[in-house]
């Protein structure tokens, strides 16, 4: 980076970690709004995505399938 231009491993980390902290919570959502839970999980795990968006995806996917109803 001596020359200033960008390489093209620098260019997909540019273009694809902004992408994924764009994706990951609306995954996250989708999830949480086809999917049922025990009592008002559903509104808890959307508020914490929503005001929270990366570490709450992140929380959503490690606790939220253990709350699931099957």
């Amino acid at each position: 980076m001596i020359s200033g231009i960008l390489g093209p491993t620098e260019l997909i980390l540019i273009l694809c970690i902004p992408l994924l902290f764009l994706l990951l919570p609306i995954i996250a959502i989708i999830d949480i709004l086809r999917s049922r839970f025990e009592g008002n999980n559903n509104i808890l795990f959307l508020l914490i995505v929503v005001l929270l968006p990366i570490a709450g995806s992140i929380l959503y996917f490690i606790i939220g399938p253990s709350k699931k109803i099957r």
